[in-house]
């Protein structure tokens, strides 16, 4: 390892005074990439992204970031493995500097939200070391973001002790009530984030970021959150001085030479909030205090309206705050870094060469392709997975406990599943994948790039099954990106696709296969209806654009989930007058806090009704209308609704038609081996010593569930035949 990479290696020191703006001199010569990721790579040397970068003496191989994120992966508050493994992969890729602990916590009554870092514990420090050392072994530097939580998590987790915050507001996100922090509660709050740095300075980090929109630092300092009327609230220099004390602690902590930076909103955009010009204002001290860099936010995270704004989903624009970010940096003194639905290589190039941003960071990008950078330096920008810009990543979060891309399923699985497919050392298989949906692509591009001999099938003229259904919705049309780079893929590694083609059995076995992969996915279920199955329409029909009609429409939808919201939408952007019905307590509980901000806003503006708690049971045709029943569980009690139409959402069957009929000439008879599947073995089941191949289902086919376990069941079958 060359020295400068080594964690103890000693950088230069002092502050990096003078930045070159856009066109003020020549660019730094280009400098040997530290570490081994691309030491093979042919590197494009004019691009911007790949151009060094000085960071208070610390280089970093290129402009590209993963900026700070918790993707809930740590283990008893500690990174372990897994954590180490995903951060590692991006240093393989490429990545300039990788930032962990998306919020790690300094104090014990600031508990982990989301599975963050406890930095309040010394053991952390080896468990740092042994991801620092790794990820340097790798080319890249490492940093840590730190904070004190403040309101934005749960009075009834962990220790159970009262959040503090400078004002007694709940946060509306998490709902906490926090108690008005007391000169005892800062003192030590201060002394936790000094102690918490100096254990990452012993870990061998190569910086800090302190969290600063949101939680506790930015709680003093925004006008709207901190109502104090003592020392710590009124004035600008009183609403500072504790995240300045903080500051000045961190820099006393860690020493002149290592990197701190501040993440922070220089724009609340909200009514009473943080303005540019205090932001600005309340930068220039922080900068006094030891700062060296800063990222760049503009609005708040307290609610799911705002959240979604900070950090936009698909059918919003790209890179929106980015003529903002390069205001800020023309006015401030220490390099800008940022990242906001900067997910494809061209705006992140732009953003640096027009000097927007001296760092941009593409974490969500590097979340969908973690060897993004790689692919840039080898020329290769086609063959990058795209982020879709679902925010499955952060609502997976909530809804299953840890992050997960919707359609990179080993993200986050680095220990058991390849970011990187090689090519068989075995024998080469023939391979029939029947469906063209994401599990069967997934299917074809992983046998494909494992160099076995594919042949895909698919019914329709086009692929992509259910989610070309779910494209079609205007606002989600990015998630075609799911299909196109799949299909891209499969032709690249010579997979034969032939559309247009509903198989049956013998068109299978006409190609001689020693391996089926059944993808068909599934058809919509109405048969939880007691009557008027045959009345009723479902979300396809309206997705595929058959069904457009006004009147009344009723949308029944108990799968919880997004076809029912896009249906909804859909039919009310068209005319319709819509009334929403459910069982569930709450509107499409597997709609997480990222993407529901834009459906809630859709049924405000077209007035959708919505009506909770009540089960549709059946439908009958009275005086050329429908007349739904719908019985509440809770009252035992049935009402009538009379409208012109009724589309239900109750997910799909199976249509495994064709898997059932080539059960019996398969080698295991359709079973999969759960053990092997989950401990990352191959599948070796051998129940029928006359059949000529392995049969295995995948997606929809087997049961009704999303993009990402359509995906993931294809990855994990196929990754090692």
């Amino acid at each position: 390892m060359p020295p400068s990479c080594h964690p103890g290696a000693s950088r230069v020191s002092g502050r990096y005074a003078v930045r070159p703006r856009p066109g003020a001199g020549a660019p730094p010569a280009p400098l040997p990439f530290c570490g081994v990721a691309l030491h093979t790579v042919r590197v494009r040397t004019t691009d911007p992204l790949l151009q060094p970068y000085d960071l208070r003496g610390l280089r970093l191989r290129n402009r590209v970031v993963s900026t700070s994120h918790e993707p809930a992966y740590s283990e008893d508050g500690l990174p372990g493995a897994r954590y180490r493994a995903y951060h590692v992969e991006k240093a393989r890729g490429g990545v300039g500097l990788t930032m962990i602990g998306g919020s790690a916590v300094v104090s014990p009554d600031s508990p982990p939200a989301f599975g963050n870092l406890e930095l309040y514990r010394d053991e952390a420090v080896p468990a740092l070391r042994d991801l620092v050392e790794e990820v340097h072994e790798h080319g890249a530097a490492v940093m840590i973001q730190l904070t004190h939580l403040g309101r934005r998590s749960s009075n009834y987790t962990g220790d159970w002790l009262p959040l503090v915050y400078p004002s007694s507001l709940r946060e509306p996100a998490h709902r906490a009530f926090p108690k008005v922090a007391e000169e005892w509660d800062l003192d030590r709050i201060v002394q936790d984030y000094a102690d918490a740095a100096a254990r990452c300075l012993e870990a061998g980090l190569d910086g800090i970021e302190l969290e600063a929109y949101g939680h506790l630092l930015d709680g003093f300092l925004s006008p709207a959150t901190n109502r104090r009327t003592d020392a710590w609230g009124g004035s600008l220099a009183n609403r500072e001085a504790f995240p300045r004390r903080v500051l000045r602690a961190v820099r006393e902590a860690v020493g002149p030479d290592m990197v701190v930076g501040i993440r922070m909103s220089m724009d609340e955009d909200r009514p009473g909030g943080l303005e540019r010009e205090e932001a600005l204002a309340a930068l220039r001290d922080y900068v006094g205090d030891g700062v060296d860099f800063l990222s760049v936010i503009r609005g708040t995270i307290d609610s799911d309206a705002t959240l979604a704004r900070v950090i936009p989903s698909m059918g919003t624009p790209a890179a929106p705050f980015l003529e903002f970010v390069g205001e800020i940096r023309a006015a401030t003194s220490v390099p800008v870094m940022h990242a906001s639905r900067i997910a494809d290589v061209a705006t992140a190039r732009y953003a640096v060469q027009e000097g927007l941003v001296d760092l941009v960071g593409m974490t969500r990008a590097q979340m969908a392709d973690p060897h993004l950078v790689a692919k840039v330096a080898r020329g290769e920008e086609e063959q990058i997975r795209p982020c879709v810009g679902a925010n499955y990543c952060l609502d997976a979060i909530y809804e299953s406990g840890d992050a997960k891309c919707i359609h990179n399923p080993a993200t986050g699985r680095e220990l058991s599943l390849p970011q990187v497919l090689r090519r068989t050392t075995g024998r080469v298989r023939r391979a029939v994948v029947v469906g063209a949906g994401p599990g069967g692509l997934e299917a074809a591009r992983v046998l494909g790039a494992r160099g076995h001999h594919v042949v895909l099938l698919e019914a329709s003229d086009a692929p992509g099954g259910q989610v070309r259904l779910a494209a079609a919705s205007t606002r989600r049309r990015d998630l075609v990106g799911i299909v196109d780079w799949r299909v891209a893929e499969a032709r690249r590694t010579g997979v034969e696709l032939r559309f247009g083609v509903y198989a049956e059995a013998g068109d299978v076995l006409a190609e001689d296969p020693d391996l089926v992969v059944v993808a068909t996915g599934g058809v919509p279920d109405r048969s939880f209806l007691e009557e008027g199955q045959d009345l009723v329409n479902d979300t396809w029909d309206v997705m595929d654009g058959g069904l457009r009609t006004g009147g009344e429409v009723l949308v029944y939808d108990d799968n919880g989930a997004e076809p029912g919201m896009d249906a909804a939408e859909r039919l009310a952007a068209d005319g319709a007058r819509v009334r929403f019905v459910t069982p569930e307590r709450m509107l499409a509980p597997l709609v997480g806090s990222m993407n529901s901000p834009a459906y809630l806003r859709a049924f405000a503006e077209h007035d959708v009704v919505v009506e909770l708690a009540h089960r549709l049971t059946g439908v009958r045709r009275e005086d050329g209308r429908l007349v739904a029943t719908l019985w509440s569980e809770y009252t035992d009690r049935t009402h009538e609704r009379t409208v012109d139409r009724v589309v239900v959402e109750h997910g799909t069957l199976p249509n495994d038609e064709l898997y059932h009929a080539l059960v019996p000439g398969s080698s295991n008879l359709g079973e999969v081996d759960h053990r092997a599947l989950i401990a990352g073995r191959p599948q070796e089941v051998a129940t029928n010593p006359d059949g000529a191949y392995q049969l295995f289902r995948v997606g929809d086919a087997v049961s009704s569930r999303n993009i990402h376990a359509a995906v993931y069941d294809a990855l994990r079958l196929l990754h090692h035949v």
